[in-house]
Protein backbone atom coordinates (compact mmCIF):
# COMPACT_ATOMS: atom_id res chain seq x y z
CA UNK A 1 0.00 0.00 0.00
CA UNK A 2 1.37 3.50 -1.35
CA UNK A 3 1.58 6.17 1.17
CA UNK A 4 -1.14 8.08 -0.71
CA UNK A 5 -3.70 5.28 -0.16
CA UNK A 6 -2.33 5.34 3.75
CA UNK A 7 -2.88 9.09 3.95
CA UNK A 8 -6.71 8.64 2.34
CA UNK A 9 -7.14 5.52 5.08
CA UNK A 10 -6.20 7.89 7.32
CA UNK A 11 -8.53 10.89 6.65
CA UNK A 12 -11.49 8.05 6.04
CA UNK A 13 -10.89 6.60 9.76
CA UNK A 14 -10.82 10.11 10.97
CA UNK A 15 -13.72 11.50 9.20
CA UNK A 16 -15.50 8.42 10.84
CA UNK A 17 -14.50 8.51 13.92
CA UNK A 18 -15.33 12.70 14.32
CA UNK A 19 -19.09 11.80 12.60
CA UNK A 20 -19.28 8.82 14.97
CA UNK A 21 -18.07 11.10 17.76
CA UNK A 22 -20.99 14.31 16.98
CA UNK A 23 -23.60 11.54 16.61
CA UNK A 24 -23.03 10.42 19.93
CA UNK A 25 -22.91 13.69 21.03
CA UNK A 26 -25.87 14.84 19.50
CA UNK A 27 -27.92 12.07 21.24
CA UNK A 28 -26.70 13.05 24.39
CA UNK A 29 -27.45 16.63 24.12
CA UNK A 30 -31.42 15.84 22.74
CA UNK A 31 -31.77 13.11 26.14
CA UNK A 32 -30.33 15.10 28.69
CA UNK A 33 -32.49 18.93 27.56
CA UNK A 34 -35.35 16.27 28.19
CA UNK A 35 -34.64 15.14 31.69
CA UNK A 36 -37.29 17.62 33.56
CA UNK A 37 -40.14 16.39 31.39
CA UNK A 38 -41.60 19.70 31.04
CA UNK A 39 -44.09 18.74 28.66
CA UNK A 40 -44.72 15.50 29.99
CA UNK A 41 -48.61 15.20 30.52
CA UNK A 42 -51.33 12.27 31.06
CA UNK A 43 -53.33 13.94 28.07
CA UNK A 44 -52.60 12.10 24.73
CA UNK A 45 -54.79 13.30 22.54
CA UNK A 46 -53.47 13.59 18.58
CA UNK A 47 -55.61 14.71 15.53
CA UNK A 48 -53.55 12.30 12.91
CA UNK A 49 -52.97 14.78 9.97
CA UNK A 50 -52.24 13.71 6.66
CA UNK A 51 -48.79 15.48 7.01
CA UNK A 52 -47.66 14.07 10.94
CA UNK A 53 -49.48 13.84 14.26
CA UNK A 54 -50.68 16.69 16.25
CA UNK A 55 -50.54 17.15 19.58
CA UNK A 56 -53.69 18.72 21.56
CA UNK A 57 -55.18 19.31 24.67
CA UNK A 58 -59.07 19.96 24.93
CA UNK A 59 -60.95 21.45 28.27
CA UNK A 60 -63.48 22.62 29.44
CA UNK A 61 -67.05 23.40 28.35
CA UNK A 62 -68.25 26.43 26.03
CA UNK A 63 -67.74 28.46 22.78
CA UNK A 64 -64.56 27.09 21.36
CA UNK A 65 -61.17 28.82 21.81
CA UNK A 66 -58.07 27.40 19.77
CA UNK A 67 -54.36 28.59 21.49
CA UNK A 68 -51.76 28.44 18.71
CA UNK A 69 -48.08 29.61 20.20
CA UNK A 70 -45.69 31.52 18.59
CA UNK A 71 -42.58 29.76 16.33
CA UNK A 72 -39.73 30.30 18.49
CA UNK A 73 -37.43 27.74 18.58
CA UNK A 74 -38.65 25.29 21.30
CA UNK A 75 -41.97 26.62 20.83
CA UNK A 76 -45.00 24.88 21.74
CA UNK A 77 -48.43 24.90 23.32
CA UNK A 78 -46.83 25.22 27.32
CA UNK A 79 -46.47 28.69 26.90
CA UNK A 80 -50.83 29.37 27.76
CA UNK A 81 -50.28 27.36 30.48
CA UNK A 82 -50.82 30.62 32.93
CA UNK A 83 -54.28 30.91 31.40
CA UNK A 84 -55.66 27.66 29.35
CA UNK A 85 -57.54 26.51 32.82
CA UNK A 86 -59.46 29.81 33.95
CA UNK A 87 -60.30 29.86 29.88
CA UNK A 88 -61.78 26.45 30.30
CA UNK A 89 -64.90 28.05 32.76
CA UNK A 90 -66.28 29.38 30.14
CA UNK A 91 -65.14 27.68 26.86
CA UNK A 92 -64.03 24.73 25.37
CA UNK A 93 -60.50 25.45 25.32
CA UNK A 94 -58.35 23.80 22.74
CA UNK A 95 -54.54 24.15 22.52
CA UNK A 96 -52.08 22.37 19.88
CA UNK A 97 -48.27 22.47 19.44
CA UNK A 98 -48.06 23.11 15.86
CA UNK A 99 -46.54 20.27 13.11
CA UNK A 100 -43.10 20.10 13.69
CA UNK A 101 -43.08 21.55 17.59
CA UNK A 102 -43.56 20.60 20.62
CA UNK A 103 -44.89 17.09 20.87
CA UNK A 104 -46.15 17.02 17.53
CA UNK A 105 -44.36 14.85 14.90
CA UNK A 106 -41.07 16.26 13.54
CA UNK A 107 -40.83 15.10 9.94
CA UNK A 108 -38.12 16.57 7.35
CA UNK A 109 -40.66 18.12 4.98
CA UNK A 110 -40.44 21.20 4.01
CA UNK A 111 -42.62 23.30 6.77
CA UNK A 112 -44.15 26.75 4.83
CA UNK A 113 -46.72 29.51 5.61
CA UNK A 114 -48.93 27.35 3.47
CA UNK A 115 -48.20 24.16 5.69
CA UNK A 116 -49.36 25.26 8.43
CA UNK A 117 -52.55 27.23 6.91
CA UNK A 118 -53.81 23.99 5.70
CA UNK A 119 -52.82 22.30 9.59
CA UNK A 120 -55.26 25.01 11.19
CA UNK A 121 -57.85 24.57 9.13
CA UNK A 122 -58.19 21.39 9.01
CA UNK A 123 -57.63 20.84 12.62
CA UNK A 124 -61.03 23.40 13.20
CA UNK A 125 -62.85 21.42 10.23
CA UNK A 126 -62.15 17.80 11.89
CA UNK A 127 -61.54 18.05 15.38
CA UNK A 128 -63.42 21.45 16.86
CA UNK A 129 -66.30 21.12 14.48
CA UNK A 130 -67.49 24.65 14.32
CA UNK A 131 -66.39 28.02 13.84
CA UNK A 132 -63.99 28.96 16.51
CA UNK A 133 -62.30 32.24 18.53
CA UNK A 134 -58.26 31.91 17.92
CA UNK A 135 -55.60 33.44 20.37
CA UNK A 136 -52.48 33.60 18.42
CA UNK A 137 -48.96 34.54 19.49
CA UNK A 138 -46.06 36.18 17.89
CA UNK A 139 -44.87 35.11 14.35
CA UNK A 140 -47.89 32.11 13.79
CA UNK A 141 -50.65 35.16 13.52
CA UNK A 142 -49.41 35.25 9.99
CA UNK A 143 -50.65 31.54 9.81
CA UNK A 144 -54.02 32.43 11.09
CA UNK A 145 -54.37 35.84 9.21
CA UNK A 146 -53.82 33.50 5.89
CA UNK A 147 -56.34 30.86 7.04
CA UNK A 148 -58.83 33.43 8.02
CA UNK A 149 -58.49 34.84 4.58
CA UNK A 150 -58.76 31.40 2.88
CA UNK A 151 -61.53 29.58 4.78
CA UNK A 152 -63.34 32.70 6.93
CA UNK A 153 -66.09 30.50 7.61
CA UNK A 154 -63.65 28.55 9.99
CA UNK A 155 -62.61 31.55 12.36
CA UNK A 156 -64.73 33.73 14.29
CA UNK A 157 -63.17 36.67 16.40
CA UNK A 158 -59.15 36.64 16.27
CA UNK A 159 -56.65 38.10 18.99
CA UNK A 160 -53.27 38.81 18.00
CA UNK A 161 -50.38 38.74 20.64
CA UNK A 162 -47.63 41.12 19.41
CA UNK A 163 -47.40 39.95 15.92
CA UNK A 164 -44.47 40.14 13.61
CA UNK A 165 -43.55 43.45 11.69
CA UNK A 166 -45.63 43.29 8.43
CA UNK A 167 -41.73 44.23 6.72
CA UNK A 168 -40.26 41.17 7.76
CA UNK A 169 -42.76 38.50 6.55
CA UNK A 170 -42.25 39.85 2.97
CA UNK A 171 -38.20 39.20 3.25
CA UNK A 172 -38.03 35.91 0.69
CA UNK A 173 -35.28 33.79 0.72
CA UNK A 174 -32.25 34.65 -1.02
CA UNK A 175 -28.49 32.99 -1.55
CA UNK A 176 -27.37 33.04 2.20
CA UNK A 177 -31.04 31.66 3.52
CA UNK A 178 -30.69 28.97 1.44
CA UNK A 179 -27.41 28.04 2.32
CA UNK A 180 -28.19 28.38 5.80
CA UNK A 181 -31.12 25.86 5.44
CA UNK A 182 -28.79 23.20 3.44
CA UNK A 183 -26.34 23.81 5.90
CA UNK A 184 -28.28 23.31 8.86
CA UNK A 185 -29.53 20.01 7.04
CA UNK A 186 -26.41 17.87 6.86
CA UNK A 187 -26.75 15.12 9.09
CA UNK A 188 -24.93 14.99 12.14
CA UNK A 189 -22.67 18.07 11.69
CA UNK A 190 -26.16 20.11 10.81
CA UNK A 191 -27.88 19.12 13.74
CA UNK A 192 -24.82 19.71 16.22
CA UNK A 193 -25.10 23.67 14.68
CA UNK A 194 -28.66 23.53 15.45
CA UNK A 195 -27.63 22.27 19.19
CA UNK A 196 -25.67 25.28 19.35
CA UNK A 197 -28.55 27.80 18.74
CA UNK A 198 -30.57 26.55 21.05
CA UNK A 199 -28.16 25.33 23.95
CA UNK A 200 -29.21 26.15 27.60
CA UNK A 201 -27.28 29.08 27.48
CA UNK A 202 -28.26 30.47 23.93
CA UNK A 203 -32.55 30.08 24.98
CA UNK A 204 -31.48 31.85 28.83
CA UNK A 205 -29.33 34.92 27.03
CA UNK A 206 -32.65 35.03 23.83
CA UNK A 207 -35.07 35.23 27.09
CA UNK A 208 -33.10 37.66 29.28
CA UNK A 209 -32.71 39.93 25.89
CA UNK A 210 -35.78 39.66 23.73
CA UNK A 211 -38.77 38.07 25.70
CA UNK A 212 -38.94 38.67 28.90
CA UNK A 213 -39.86 42.11 30.70
CA UNK A 214 -37.53 42.05 33.63
CA UNK A 215 -34.21 40.45 32.16
CA UNK A 216 -33.46 39.67 36.19
CA UNK A 217 -36.63 37.29 36.50
CA UNK A 218 -37.51 35.59 33.85
CA UNK A 219 -39.89 32.99 34.09
CA UNK A 220 -37.34 29.81 33.93
CA UNK A 221 -40.47 27.29 33.82
CA UNK A 222 -40.82 28.58 30.39
CA UNK A 223 -37.32 28.21 30.07
CA UNK A 224 -36.92 24.96 30.45
CA UNK A 225 -40.05 23.92 28.44
CA UNK A 226 -38.61 26.01 25.39
CA UNK A 227 -34.93 24.02 25.88
CA UNK A 228 -36.86 20.85 25.62
CA UNK A 229 -39.47 21.37 23.02
CA UNK A 230 -36.40 22.52 20.73
CA UNK A 231 -34.81 18.89 21.48
CA UNK A 232 -37.47 16.62 21.26
CA UNK A 233 -37.52 14.52 18.37
CA UNK A 234 -34.07 14.06 17.36
CA UNK A 235 -31.86 15.15 14.22
CA UNK A 236 -35.78 16.00 13.39
CA UNK A 237 -36.32 19.31 15.75
CA UNK A 238 -34.05 21.38 13.74
CA UNK A 239 -36.34 21.20 10.81
CA UNK A 240 -38.75 23.83 11.95
CA UNK A 241 -35.89 26.72 12.75
CA UNK A 242 -34.06 25.56 9.68
CA UNK A 243 -37.35 26.66 7.24
CA UNK A 244 -38.38 29.72 9.50
CA UNK A 245 -34.63 30.97 10.03
CA UNK A 246 -34.20 30.46 5.89
CA UNK A 247 -37.29 33.05 5.28
CA UNK A 248 -39.08 29.77 3.64
CA UNK A 249 -42.22 30.15 5.90
CA UNK A 250 -42.56 33.88 5.24
CA UNK A 251 -45.16 35.31 3.38
CA UNK A 252 -46.69 38.62 2.24
CA UNK A 253 -50.19 38.94 4.38
CA UNK A 254 -50.97 42.30 3.54
CA UNK A 255 -53.85 41.29 1.56
CA UNK A 256 -55.13 39.02 3.44
CA UNK A 257 -55.51 41.28 6.67
CA UNK A 258 -56.74 44.11 4.65
CA UNK A 259 -59.36 41.99 3.40
CA UNK A 260 -60.48 39.70 6.44
CA UNK A 261 -63.84 41.20 8.08
CA UNK A 262 -63.39 39.24 11.35
CA UNK A 263 -62.82 41.05 14.31
CA UNK A 264 -58.71 41.62 15.05
CA UNK A 265 -58.01 42.46 18.38
CA UNK A 266 -53.79 42.91 19.04
CA UNK A 267 -52.90 42.31 22.40
CA UNK A 268 -49.23 44.38 22.68
CA UNK A 269 -46.48 44.25 25.06
CA UNK A 270 -45.52 47.52 26.85
CA UNK A 271 -42.02 46.86 25.93
CA UNK A 272 -42.39 44.65 23.19
CA UNK A 273 -39.46 45.34 20.52
CA UNK A 274 -40.69 48.28 17.92
CA UNK A 275 -44.20 46.77 19.40
CA UNK A 276 -46.05 49.93 18.64
CA UNK A 277 -44.14 50.58 14.78
CA UNK A 278 -45.55 46.86 14.24
CA UNK A 279 -49.23 47.83 15.68
CA UNK A 280 -49.40 50.75 13.72
CA UNK A 281 -48.75 49.05 10.38
CA UNK A 282 -51.47 46.72 11.37
CA UNK A 283 -53.87 49.35 11.57
CA UNK A 284 -53.03 51.28 8.59
CA UNK A 285 -53.97 48.26 6.60
CA UNK A 286 -56.77 47.16 8.47
CA UNK A 287 -57.90 50.42 10.62
CA UNK A 288 -61.02 47.97 12.47
CA UNK A 289 -58.00 46.43 14.28
CA UNK A 290 -58.36 46.94 18.20
CA UNK A 291 -55.24 47.44 20.52
CA UNK A 292 -54.69 47.02 23.87
CA UNK A 293 -51.16 47.28 25.24
CA UNK A 294 -50.36 45.55 28.97
CA UNK A 295 -47.97 47.46 31.43
CA UNK A 296 -45.05 45.50 32.50
CA UNK A 297 -45.23 42.85 29.87
CA UNK A 298 -43.03 41.88 26.89
CA UNK A 299 -43.18 38.88 24.22
CA UNK A 300 -45.35 37.21 26.80
CA UNK A 301 -47.74 39.02 28.35
CA UNK A 302 -50.11 35.94 28.87
CA UNK A 303 -47.07 34.48 31.41
CA UNK A 304 -46.01 37.92 32.53
CA UNK A 305 -49.13 39.09 33.82
CA UNK A 306 -51.92 36.56 33.20
CA UNK A 307 -54.76 38.50 35.25
CA UNK A 308 -54.58 41.43 33.00
CA UNK A 309 -54.53 39.25 29.96
CA UNK A 310 -57.54 37.67 30.71
CA UNK A 311 -59.63 40.76 31.13
CA UNK A 312 -58.35 41.55 27.78
CA UNK A 313 -60.12 37.97 26.59
CA UNK A 314 -62.95 39.37 28.43
CA UNK A 315 -63.41 42.05 26.45
CA UNK A 316 -63.36 41.02 23.61
CA UNK A 317 -64.39 37.48 23.39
Amino acid sequence: MNKHSKRLLTLAALATTTTATIHIINKVIAASACLKEMLDTDVRNYYHWRFGDIYYTKKGKGSPILLIHDMLPGGSGYEWTRIEDELALEHTVYNLDLPGCGRSEKSGMTYTNFVYVQAICDFIKNVIGEKTDVIVNGYSASFVVMACHNEKTLFNKIMMVNPVSLTSLKQMPGRKEKLLRKCLEIPVFGTLVYHMVVSRSAVNDDFIENYAFDPFHPDRELQDAYYEAAHRGGCYAKNVYANKASKYMNIDITRGLKEIDNSLYIVEGEAENNGEAIVEAYQNVNPSVEVATLKETKHFPHVEAPEQFLEQVGIFF
